[in-house]
């Protein structure tokens, strides 16, 4: 027969790998438990069986039909299709079938949005995902997960040209890597606590780990170059991603203990205002300063020397009794010669706060910040990385 291949174990391994991607979904049941009455594990299990049996039933179903109408796969309809269009024509029930397999994947989608976040949001809580993946919305979802599924499946879309074929692999791989892990670490569960019936458990357990693990290898090799590498490369860095995620906010707790609170001398605050002019957004940012500090100090980094005159001849009748330090910049920089500055402050009190008071006015409209440098911004991006500093904004709010 013309396209027929021979009959191997690879083939075989292959066909097993394609009819057990169909069967993705069951662990839905697992995810949902604390969803259901009490007691949640027995009417999990009870609903697990009856889902293998349903799925058991309509494949071997489709199969048997399919052997006995002799209909075969072909590019532009679906075998479930070929099925009901040979059994019942195209009249209301064909309609009524593909209208059911076309609503099929929305309820998976729906499955996707509602478990997927509430999965990230227990890495969150463990410490191994971002900590905004914990918070829930208005609406008492975890918002934030759904924006990042939403967007991570917009850009595999774009990706993939929304060939679901090409998207299989990734889920496939995906799915049965998370079936081998938890069916192995059911296998280290009884080998470890001794449980009632624990042999047989375990010869399942152990059997489904190496039957799943199979799966995976032979999806992984088959669809390696559909896309199925991605995947493959993708879950090892994803683990050392939360990895890392992890050590941060173990090292995070450990920086934040109480456990390390100890007597400290006396902290010396030395108040400076960063000014680039003399005006009422600079006078109101001197005098909150002055409320922090009884002498505080102005600094100015002096780009134009000529501007520096008659800045502090204007200083002298408007700086507020303020004195003003000018740091030269011969090559125009403004923080080069700050850090500087602030790092010979430090210097003589090396166990000081220093507390840079930044004047920043603020237009009316949103679109008027385009109008104006960004200096104040700059600053305080740089100032944020640098310990014994403490940056406060003064915000000079126009009114036209």
């Amino acid at each position: 027969m013309e396209g027929a291949v021979p009959l191997t174990w690879f083939l075989v391994l292959r066909a097993f790998s394609s009819g057990c991607t169909a069967l993705t979904g069951v662990e839905a049941i697992s995810n949902g438990v604390p969803a259901f009455k009490p007691g949640e594990a027995r009417n999990a299990s009870i609903t697990m069986g009856w889902m293998a049996g349903i799925l058991g039933t309509l494949f071997l179903g489709i199969t048997v039909l399919a052997w006995g109408l002799h209909v075969t796969p072909v590019e532009n309809e679906t075998v479930v299709s070929q099925i009901a269009r040979t059994l019942f024509g195209t009249g209301l029930f064909y309609y009524l079938i593909q209208g059911s397999t076309i609503a099929h994947p929305g309820t998976g989608r729906e499955h996707l949005v509602r478990r997927l976040p509430r999965l990230a949001s227990l890495l969150s809580r463990d410490r191994y995902a971002p900590r905004q993946l914990t918070t829930q919305g208005d609406r008492l979802v975890f918002s934030n997960g759904i924006l990042v599924l939403g967007g991570l499946a917009a850009l595999l879309i774009v990706l993939f040209s929304g060939e679901t074929h090409a998207l299989i692999p990734l889920y496939a791989v995906g799915v049965f890597i998370s079936f081998t892990l938890s069916q192995a670490g059911m296998v280290r569960h009884w080998l470890l606590d001794h449980g009632a019936g624990w042999r047989w458990r375990l010869a399942i357990n152990g059997t489904g780990a190496v039957v799943t693990a199979v799966v995976t290898v032979v999806i992984a090799v088959t669809k390696f170059t559909h896309g199925a590498w991605i995947v493959v490369l993708l879950i090892p860095l994803m683990v050392m991603g939360f990895r890392a995620i992890n050590r941060h906010y173990e090292a995070l707790a450990d920086e934040l203990s109480l456990e390390h609170l100890e007597d400290e001398p006396p902290v010396t605050n030395t108040v400076l205002v960063l000014a680039g002019d003399l005006h009422m957004g600079v006078v109101q940012a001197l005098r909150y300063a002055q409320s922090l500090s009884p002498n505080p100090k102005a600094v100015y980094v002096e780009i134009d020397p000529s501007r520096t005159l008659r800045l502090e001849e204007r200083w002298a009748k408007g700086g507020c009794g303020v004195p003003l330090v000018v740091l030269s910049s011969p090559y125009r920089s403004v923080l080069g010669p700050l850090f500087s500055y602030i790092e010979r402050i430090k210097s003589q009190a090396p166990h000081g706060v220093i507390t840079i008071v930044i004047p920043e006015f603020v237009p009316r409209h949103w679109w008027q910040h385009v109008l104006h440098n960004q200096t104040a911004l700059l600053v305080k991006g740089a100032m944020l990385f640098r310990r014994g500093i403490v940056v406060v904004d003064v915000p000079f709010h126009l009114r036209s």
